[in-house]
């Protein structure tokens, strides 16, 4: 038959093999188009955009074809409102063009929680809750009552406050608490040589405020120790049930503080020896 002569001609086989170079040339042609269309294969750094306003992200856009989505505000006093505070993805990241780059930024207000009921709570559970409520400490009074660090009142900015009644993310509740039966005296903490956060913790267990806090090389509460308080430790001294301490700290990297604690309770017992 004349079809299956054709098939066997040299022309047909001609025809097929055209055929099969200029379907495998139009496919190459268009992965290599989308390839260029999706820059497969690029990846780009993301930068670091935190501290920026989003309104300068712009060239960003425009170079790299990032975009840009805030999807998040937290509150925080020390930076600029509407500044970058967190990013997704880190600085550094290797992303594909166009990603689209998911920021957090300074919220101009705070947010509002309903205060919590901390009355008749001890002082170890209101911590605990006014932390789970995104509230602070403030400041401890102790009055005659015989329950013991139970919460008898509580404060915001020198007057009662009601639980419910909203307030500001951040906000220091002061406490007013029982002293006991004891006379509302407790022995002064040994501080020397402890970090800011350390301190806060210990002073908060005695049942003590934080007074003056003074920074001698500036506030780097990273390398800062305390190398000085007042009033200081003496084994057996006493004094009230929300007395503050005020607070001297100096870096770690000028003081060997090892040595200093080491002369201070030498001293301190040399001290004790010469009284008998």
């Amino acid at each position: 038959m004349r079809w299956i002569d054709f098939l066997k001609s040299r022309l047909f086989f001609k025809h097929l093999l055209f055929s099969i170079v200029i379907t495998f040339g139009i496919i190459y042609l268009i992965i290599l188009s989308l390839g260029s269309y999706t820059h497969h294969g690029e990846s780009y750094t993301v930068p670091d955009f935190r501290g920026k306003q989003p309104s300068e992200l712009t060239q960003y856009a425009d170079e790299n074809g990032f975009g840009f989505l805030v999807v998040d505000s937290l509150y925080d006093a020390k930076l600029p409102k509407g500044s970058i505070l967190l990013q997704d993805p880190l600085p550094n990241s290797k992303v594909k063009h166009s990603r689209t780059i998911y920021l957090t930024v300074v919220s101009a207000e705070p947010e509002k929680v309903s205060m919590p009921n901390l009355v008749d709570l001890s002082i170890r559970q209101a911590i605990s809750l006014l932390e789970t409520y995104n509230l602070q400490v403030g400041s401890l009074e102790y009055i005659p009552d015989m329950a013991k660090n139970a919460v008898l009142y509580q404060k915001y900015k020198g007057a009662e406050i009601e639980p419910g009644k909203p307030i500001k993310k951040g906000s220091r509740i002061d406490l007013v608490l029982g002293q006991g039966t004891g006379g509302g005296k407790i022995q002064i903490p040994f501080l020397l040589g402890k970090k800011q956060s350390e301190v806060m913790k210990i002073l908060r267990a005695s049942s003590l405020n934080i007074g003056n806090e003074v920074f001698e090389d500036g506030k780097d509460t990273v390398h800062a120790r305390v190398f000085r308080q007042s009033p200081a430790y003496g084994s057996g001294v006493m004094i009230n049930m929300g007395h503050s301490i005020d607070i001297w700290y100096q870096s770690d990297k000028k003081v060997n503080f090892n040595e200093l604690i080491r002369n201070y309770k030498y001293d301190s017992t040399a001290n004790e020896s010469n009284d008998f």
